[in-house]
């Protein structure tokens, strides 16, 4: 994950800055080249924090730097502290009408294929100064990005609530059954998992959230034809005819606009839907570059989701 901007770094002393670079990075080393210092300057700094707290903050392992259990502590402190800086940046050159900073944001491979890239696109258009990085992960593992402080917000399928998480934002879409329009079900204005089941599949594996929905609606699943996490090889594989795939409208948008995929709604033995939630950490109140990214994206599935609806 990028470091935070060396802007709000500027507002700390280099010990905590140091300090998080190697937490992020496992080794003296690699954060040193994350942040173009000398590996001694990381080094020194880290000593000099440790002989502060009187505590080592790292286990020094064959295979790297492990925190301790007073390392975890001082990390949370760290992560408020940097992220807080980030926030002020951002709030003061709005002050100043300029409307910049960065924003780090975890998704689902879904909104990759067309909402990810049109809300960017926007942004750009709007707040050109505003600099994203964004990681694709599965649902599960966005909620730790969010946690650890390396997602500013994270976007997802079916987050389970935590108490370190707090929800921005709700949309519940309906899973279907995709499908070329040359497939034997294709006309079929709802489906039943059991009728899909008689037909060659493209699986979700156990890392994204349908795979769970779809256990839960018809306990053990059969085999399928492909299993996988990736969103992008199911559409590709549906496309070529090779099976029917199960997920939202969001990630084939342009396929049921040109007609060369078709969604069905799955409602037997239950309507199955997936809940996107905009998510982020609970403790912090995030920058402004935050909220104006998450008003674009909740304005463009605003539109989705009332598009569905109807």
């Amino acid at each position: 994950m990028p470091l935070m901007s060396n802007r709000a770094h500027r507002f700390h002393a280099p010990m905590v800055v140091y300090f998080d670079a190697i937490r992020r990075a496992g080794s003296i080393r690699e954060a040193a080249r994350r942040l173009n210092v000398a590996s001694s300057a990381v080094n020194r700094q880290l000593l000099k924090l440790e002989a502060e707290l009187g505590t080592p903050l790292f286990e020094r392992l064959p295979t790297g730097l492990k925190l301790t259990h007073a390392g975890a502590t001082f990390a949370r402190h760290a992560i408020e502290v940097l992220q807080d800086a980030e926030r002020v940046r951002s709030e003061l050159e709005a002050m100043q009408g300029l409307r910049s900073g960065h924003v780090e944001i975890a998704a689902v491979e879904a909104l990759t294929s067309d909402l990810l890239p049109s809300v960017l696109t926007r942004l750009r258009e709007l707040y050109p100064r505003i600099t994203v990085g964004v990681t694709v992960l599965g649902s599960a593992a966005i909620s730790q990005a969010i946690v650890s402080g390396d997602a500013d917000i994270g976007i997802a399928f079916s987050i389970d609530r935590t108490l370190d998480l707090r929800q921005l934002s709700l949309w519940p879409f309906q899973l279907g059954a995709t499908m070329r329009p040359d497939h034997p079900l294709a006309n079929y204005q709802k489906l039943s998992l059991g009728t899909c089941q008689a037909h060659s599949l493209i699986l979700p594996k156990a890392d994204l959230s349908i795979r769970q929905q779809l256990h839960r609606a018809l306990g053990k699943l059969p085999q399928g034809m492909v299993e996988t996490s990736s969103v992008e090889l199911a559409k590709q594989l549906t496309l070529r005819g090779l099976g029917i795939s199960f997920q939202t409208r969001i990630g084939i948008e342009r396929e049921l606009e040109s007609g060369t995929l078709v969604h069905i709604p799955i409602t037997k033995p239950v309507t199955l839907k997936a809940d996107l939630g905009v998510y982020v950490r609970s403790a912090r109140n995030p920058p402004i570059a935050v909220h104006a990214l998450v008003e674009l994206f909740s304005k463009q599935v605003d539109q989705m989701a009332a598009s569905e609806s109807r």
